[in-house]
């Protein structure tokens, strides 16, 4: 799998150097959760972080809009250096077109889907996506404990998805032993917060996540 740290479990305080150091210990991309307060109870960081970052590093930067009406924020991201815009499924009212005016960008175009969001909502977008986002815990925080139920929808969704090429990715309460779950399942990107920026061997933390145990 490809790891994906979060940006939401950083050192906010030394943030390019955060970033510096997930890269150097292996990790395939940058994951950004922006929030806006009403679409989850949470807010976090806007396109300013993604531009002010997008000079320190080279990592494949993979943002996550969970706010309401992602569709005016959509060209502003992009210019700030985003590679791929996932927009949250519950988010948007007319979800064919926001995929399309993202490709349009010239990035990759994702959908999230909640925990409790069923596959069938992407029936007629597949022929839009380059990425699948599954919420394995409720969106807002940081921090969760992984929803098992989600792994059977996992395994659905990789069925979905024969022949076609779309990443499927995974986020939420990912930790060594999870991501070995997800993996199995057939996720193809594991996103992880603390399970990355809250270690001390950090090279040691990607390790474990992509192999589902310590390094030898």
């Amino acid at each position: 799998m490809l790891i994906a740290p979060s940006l939401l479990a950083a050192d906010f305080s030394r943030l390019a150097a955060e970033v510096q150091k997930v890269e150097a210990a292996g990790a395939d991309w940058l994951h950004f959760d922006i929030m806006d307060g009403h679409f989850v109870p949470n807010i976090t960081m806007g396109p300013l972080i993604v531009k002010s970052l997008r000079r320190h590093t080279g990592l494949f930067f993979d943002v996550h809009l969970m706010i309401e009406n992602p569709e005016r924020y959509l060209a502003d991201f992009v210019h700030a250096g985003a590679d791929a815009v996932t927009v949250s499924a519950e988010a948007c009212t007319h979800l064919h077109r926001v995929l399309q005016e993202i490709r349009r960008l010239g990035v990759k175009a994702g959908v999230a889907l909640n925990p409790a969001t069923p596959l069938a909502v992407l029936d007629y977008v597949l022929d839009e996506l380059d990425l699948i986002l599954l919420m394995s815990v409720n969106p807002g925080f940081g921090g969760q404990e992984f929803i098992p139920a989600v792994l059977p929808k996992i395994a659905r969704a990789k069925e979905m998805l024969a022949g076609r090429n779309v990443l499927l990715s995974v986020d939420g309460g990912i930790n060594a032993q999870t991501a070995s779950l997800v993996a199995a399942a057939g996720a193809d990107v594991a996103v992880a917060g603390t399970a990355v920026f809250g270690q001390d061997d950090v090279v040691q933390a990607v390790k474990m996540l992509r192999t589902g145990k310590k390094p030898v």
